[in-house]
């Protein structure tokens, strides 16, 4: 592969619903710039971008996959991200490195709910952008419908450059309207002919709209429209590329990956209509001292890169994945690391066609590489050189929306399997792992059942650890609910030093939540010296309510009287005797169970809110407010119990046809309503014994 630099450079991401062709549409790019000599497919689980195990499995990218391309002079490096939303994370990394992207659309489904998904991250990151029909060899397509489906839910932008030829199995090029040729394709070759007279009428009323939005990005050629002049070929495409660079003209292209019609136009349209790396605009981070630094996608400049994506190989180890920023990186290269806070050595730098290794002497700024076996190196780690160092900004990952409790089926794969989730959090950063002591459950965090599911898979296949998943237990607390006031009293005396602790202690509920100590003992009935074990006494007692065993917060505990002994006085009667005045208070305290409350963001389409409002409270939950978010979108804000909210990913996109999303947060333990008091404690003993 030839070397190239930043003015030469285009990185473009492949986004779009799941199963819409963004993998067979990067193979037959690759397969049509000669990157690879024999083209895949999914259904065969041959593709260059889908080599993992588990991506041939579900026939799906579960992860982006890296395809670098030379065509004309151009280096276009494919990003083949992933269509399941719950992939959030990674889909967002690697927009983080993008400038350009191409939406692929199925023609057989229209515009699906993952589309709109990810139009609105393309817009959210002002993107220019191309929307490829794929598929439009299927049956039934209509394309002037397809089309006004595109401008009513993505936006009036979109404008067809290309008529379709030829229906179903017999679709086979397009009329090119902006070339006014008949592109008719033949494996990766077109053969350009005349457009059919039967569609030039339509053909000369889309290329007037065309003209009409090339006019409007410049003053001149607004100027020379109005007064009927011809627009020249040069000015039209000139125009067109300001337009799209600008978001104000998304091209609409129509073609098959699977019969490889469309992607030579694609690979033409990129090379002409999306932007080099060059004429992006300078990044900024900070240096090790907290100021703002800025880069500029220049060799001159000094190195800087940031990691977007990490992969574990089991035969490599780790492979970190980076744009270069600022600068050059060559081998053996020293390079400043900001995880670790120190420098080490780039001592295997190459590019990625899918998971094959192709080595180079040298990347300049702007380009994707990657590099091996380099320490403490993982997703968001920024690069530098160690004279000038710099720190990008993290990218923010959402926090997880469902956990599952895992465990290893073989008992003696406790290690391989902390090994495994310690690897697995290097790649993936919107994955959380969490040992909960008080269930002894290990939980996995992350979007949703196909996230979680990956996990699962890719610790079966890369590490060979099997895991038996069962429901996350929910986390519950006791309280009391009303002032009391007992005595504890242990007194043990059999000849020799024997026990002997008193204390009367008034029991409060605590507003603030937390537990408290204090004293009010008159005339020194217990000693100052054992105020220390009464507190400690009670707060391990605290660690299992009277309930249900679950432990006590929102208490104060007043000691205000006592009684010792001058020889068998000790500290552990004093501890005894304030856990035995705590569970006799409680049988006029009013102890109840609390359950976690948690707060939720949750953003639909308008037409769902109704729907959505309705479950919230089917769910004991409360509406805490609503705002208006992306257009056609509202965020409602509400708080609902954890125990209702445990698959609530599922539900929502039940409910919201997979438009909805949601966002979680502990806010505070709230009282259970009576009825279902009986039921928890019930539930955790029984988990308890199966569990001993």
């Amino acid at each position: 592969m030839n070397e190239y630099k930043a003015d030469a450079i285009k990185n473009v991401i492949l986004l779009g619903h799941l199963g819409s062709g963004k993998t067979s549409l990067s193979e037959s790019l690759a397969y049509t710039a000669s990157a690879i000599d024999k083209k895949g497919s999914i259904e065969k689980k041959t593709t260059v971008s889908d080599y993992t195990p588990e991506e041939q499995t579900k026939l799906s990218s579960l992860s982006t996959g890296l395809l670098p391309l030379e065509f004309k002079g151009v280096k276009i490096n494919i990003l083949d991200a992933p269509g399941a939303d719950e992939l959030i994370g990674d889909i967002t990394h690697s927009l983080e490195v993008a400038n350009a992207a191409i939406l692929v659309v199925d023609a057989s489904s229209g515009v699906q709910v993952g589309t709109e998904k990810m139009w609105l991250e393309i817009k959210k990151r002002n993107l220019p952008a191309i929307i490829f029909l794929n598929k439009m060899d299927k049956e039934n397509i209509k394309f002037d419908e397809l089309l006004e489906q595109i401008r009513t839910k993505l936006g009036k932008q979109a404008v067809p450059f290309c008529l379709p030829l030829g229906k179903s199995d017999e679709f086979n090029g397009f009329a090119d309207i902006v070339e006014l040729k008949a592109r008719i394709y033949d494996g990766t070759t077109s053969q350009d002919g005349e457009i059919y007279p039967e569609k030039m009428d339509k053909v000369e009323s889309l290329r007037q709209e065309l003209i009409e939005t090339v006019a409007g990005s410049d003053e001149e050629l607004l100027e020379k429209y109005f007064n009927g002049e011809e627009l020249t070929m040069d000015e039209i495409r000139n125009g067109l590329k300001k337009s799209v660079y600008a978001g104000e003209a998304v091209p609409v292209v129509v073609g098959s990956s699977i019969k490889d019609i469309g992607a030579l136009t694609l690979l033409h349209m990129i090379r002409q209509y999306f932007p080099t790396v060059a004429e992006t605009l300078e990044v900024s981070g900070k240096n090790d001292k907290g100021q703002e630094v800025k880069r500029h996608y220049k060799d001159e400049e000094p190195f800087s890169a940031f990691v977007f994506k990490t992969l574990i190989d089991p035969f490599v180890g780790t492979i970190n994945i980076m744009q270069i920023k600022s600068g050059t990186l060559t081998k053996d290269q020293e390079i400043y690391i900001s995880s670790k806070e120190g420098t080490d050595k780039a001592s295997q730098v190459f590019t990625l066609l899918g998971k094959q290794q192709i080595p180079m002497d040298i990347f300049h700024a702007g380009d994707i590489c990657a590099m091996a076996k380099v320490a403490d190196v993982k997703t968001g780690s920024s690069l530098s050189d160690k004279k000038n160092i710099i720190i990008y900004p993290q990218i923010v990952s959402p926090t997880p929306t469902m956990y599952l409790a895992i465990k290893p089926e073989n008992k003696k794969d406790e290690d391989k399997l902390s090994n495994a989730l310690a690897k697995l959090l290097l790649e993936d950063n919107t994955l959380e792992v969490v040992r909960n002591k008080e269930t002894s459950q290990l939980l996995i965090g992350g979007q949703g059942t196909i996230h979680l599911g990956y996990i699962i898979e890719k610790m079966k296949n890369m590490f060979k650890v099997t895991v038996i998943s069962e429901d996350q237990r929910i986390v519950y607390r006791e309280t009391i609910k009303q002032t009391a006031t007992a005595e504890g009293r242990y007194i043990k005396q059999s000849g020799g030093s024997g026990y002997y602790g008193v204390v009367v202690m008034r029991f409060e509920p605590n507003p603030s939540g937390e537990y408290e100590f204090a004293e009010e003992v008159f005339g020194g009935a217990v000693p100052r010296g054992y105020f220390p074990a009464v507190d400690k006494g009670l707060q391990e007692t605290l660690e299992h309510g009277v309930l249900a065993g679950f432990p006590v917060i929102g208490v104060k505990g007043v000691l205000t009287d006592g009684k010792y002994h001058p020889v068998d006085s000790n500290e552990l009667a004093f501890k005894m005797a304030a856990s035995i005045a705590f569970k006799e208070a409680c049988k006029s305290a009013k102890p109840t169970i609390l359950e976690p409350i948690h707060k939720l963001e949750i953003t639909i389409k308008d037409e769902y809110l109704g729907d959505v409002l309705g479950d919230i409270n089917k769910r004991r939950g409360r509406v805490m407010g609503m705002e208006p978010s992306l257009p056609g979108y509202q965020k409602v804000i509400a708080e609902a119990p954890e125990a209702e909210i445990t698959k609530y990913t599922i539900d929502l996109k039940a409910m919201t046809q997979g438009s909805g999303t949601f966002s979680r947060e502990f806010t505070r333990y709230e009282e259970v309503p009576g009825n279902l008091i009986d039921k928890i404690i019930e539930e955790h003993k029984k988990y308890v014994e199966e569990h001993k």
